[in-house]
């Protein structure tokens, strides 16, 4: 997902630069929101993951 999230990002920055602004607005929205989803995502895996590691113990 992080790596979708890099290529919208690219998508975005080289549709600013040849001046296509609808086409970069769009991408960074959706580079923005599988950004935040992936960081959402590792958060519950690393709290899940710690939380069962400490309870085998």
């Amino acid at each position: 997902m992080l790596y979708w999230a890099l290529l919208f990002l690219i998508v975005a920055i080289i549709a600013a630069v040849f001046g296509f602004g609808g086409i970069a607005v769009a991408a960074a929205g959706i580079a923005k929101i599988l950004f935040f989803i992936f960081l959402v995502l590792f958060v519950i895996i690393l709290i899940t993951h710690l939380g069962r590691r400490g309870s085998s113990i």
